[in-house]
């Protein structure tokens, strides 16, 4: 009897150690995934209660990234855990994969959800999904993907009113009135009823998809005359010609016309009148999970699918761009046994999200994922020296079959044109970068065009990426970079995730 008595005992104390690191089923995990908020232009500036709640009560990540910058690639990334080239989805359409067939068949089976289904989790999502979900073609509001339990999930892209939701495979359709309908106010009540209606005593896993602060940046009428007089900020690469850069970016006039100015100026003020509601639902999740009594077993991460930009190299409005106003995204993470107001500068992506959620519900391996569970990042006991120092970002461009008859010819395929025909997308607008943080800050990219053109840039010196130093330095670092991202554009599970040697790395 003793016997048993001490192994009890050992095995208690064995999971409470587990617990403490923050690897032991059993705690629970909310991911707020907004639509198109940038950390670069200042984003974050109205979320003064999500920076209080979560970032200063946990840990804020000031380089985190995704891995390609556009909705539905970016989505599909943050649930598989994997790169663009692996998990196939290109663009927002159906023919790129957005919410196929083909992706319901092949990806939704090996996604997030699945897993912590299969670890316990009782599943919730209200939100946005994929751009194309609910498309009567491939199965409409009928199609539940594999793995949820709760499912509210947005019939298209991001809307504040008259939508429709999935709700466990039934339609259910949204008017105009602001206290039924306003979608972040819909989905912040949604999750306080699941909160209190749950399985007591299962973890639960939450993914609470806000449409803000995509267009069409419908605000919240308490929040109408918030930011009346800010505009996009003026400064780095605001209104300056992209000399140097791909011709998509050449194209733009510089500089801008006040037409262009005056829509981007009222883009950037409503977006962030839309993100005052998503300030409050993070307040109400958050009082919510304490009333309940799970904040303390509970990790809360916030993020944004994408970047965004408002006049850089005089763009109007978009994201699609290999630079930084585009790809960088905000995160922060508070839970069990993280120490309050850490700043962590090692590199995290949006593929790691996935292999950090399966870390927390007690997965010890998570081989098909691209990604790497950052869980040890925010442990101060844990040796960071083998984390990455470089990543891959690629896109691939949209464009239409004709040029826009507002706009003249100005490349191959225009996309989508903004106010003064500045045209933000191009079939030839495909690209992928190594982007690298390590001694020193570059970034290299290869367009896949008929000039193969090229660009780098040392964002230590140049932080803004005004000059273009592809023709500039030193030709053996272009020939490394190049092996590199031929290694990373075909890499797939742990060779997306290889530490380079210290040799081996891109300082010079």
């Amino acid at each position: 009897m003793k016997l048993k008595l001490n192994l009890a005992a050992f095995l208690l104390l064995l999971l409470a150690a587990c617990c403490g690191s923050g690897r032991c089923a059993g705690r629970n995990i909310v991911l707020i995934l907004v639509d198109d908020q940038d950390a670069e232009l200042g984003g974050m500036t109205p979320m003064k209660k999500t920076r209080g709640l979560i970032g200063d009560a946990g840990v804020v990540f000031a380089n985190a990234f995704a891995v390609t910058p556009l909705c539905c690639p970016s989505r599909s990334a943050i649930l598989t855990g994997k790169y663009p080239h692996n998990h196939q989805v290109r663009n927002n359409s159906l023919s790129g994969n957005c919410s196929s067939a083909q992706w319901q068949k092949v990806m939704e089976p090996q996604a997030i959800p699945v897993y912590m289904k299969k670890s316990g989790y009782q599943t919730f999502y209200a939100g946005k999904y994929l751009n194309q979900y609910g498309h009567p073609t491939v199965g409409g509001v009928a199609h539940v993907p594999v793995g949820w339990d709760h499912w509210h999930g947005l019939v298209g892209n991001s809307k504040y009113y008259n939508y429709t939701l999935s709700v466990n495979g039934a339609a259910e359709k949204h008017g105009d009135n602001y206290q039924r309908d306003y979608l972040t106010d819909l989905i912040a009540n949604r999750s306080v009823e699941f909160l209190e209606s749950r399985k007591r005593h299962v973890p639960f896993f939450m993914v609470l998809a806000t449409p803000a602060c995509h267009s069409p940046w419908t605000e919240a009428p308490r929040y109408s005359k918030s930011y009346i007089s800010t505009k996009a900020p003026r400064h780095g690469s605001f209104n300056v010609h992209g000399k140097n850069k791909h011709w998509l970016i050449r194209q733009a006039k510089t500089p801008m016309k006040n037409t262009s100015i005056q829509f981007l100026d009222n883009a950037f003020r409503k977006r962030w009148q839309t993100l005052l509601s998503v300030d409050d639902l993070v307040e109400k999740v958050i009082k919510t999970l304490e009333q309940v009594k799970e904040l303390n077993n509970t990790y809360i991460f916030y993020t944004s699918d994408n970047g965004y930009h408002t006049g850089q190299f005089s763009l109007p409005i978009d994201k699609r761009q290999l630079y930084e106003f585009d790809i960088r995204v905000p995160l922060l993470v508070r839970g069990p046994g993280i120490k309050p107001k850490q700043n962590i500068k090692e590199p995290v992506l949006n593929i790691d999200l996935a292999p950090t959620f399966m870390n927390i519900a007690g997965y010890d391996t998570w081989k098909s994922m691209d990604g790497r569970s950052f869980l040890p990042l925010v442990d101060p006991s844990q040796n960071k020296t083998h984390w990455r120092t470089d990543f891959l970002v690629e896109y691939t461009g949209e464009g239409k079959d004709k040029a826009d008859p507002m706009c003249p010819h100005v490349g191959p395929g225009e996309a989508e044109c903004f106010p003064d025909c500045v045209c933000e997308d191009a079939f030839n607008n495909t690209y992928a970068c190594v982007r690298t943080l390590s001694k020193i800050n570059l970034q290299y990219c290869e367009f896949a065009d008929r000039e193969n053109f090229v660009e780098v840039y040392n964002l230590t010196s140049d932080p803004h990426q005004l000059t273009n130093l592809a023709k500039a330095v030193d030709p053996t670092l272009l020939v490394k970079m190049n092996q590199r991202l031929i290694k990373l554009e075909s890499c797939s599970g742990s060779d997306c995730r290889t530490v380079k040697r210290e040799e081996d790395r891109f300082d010079s």
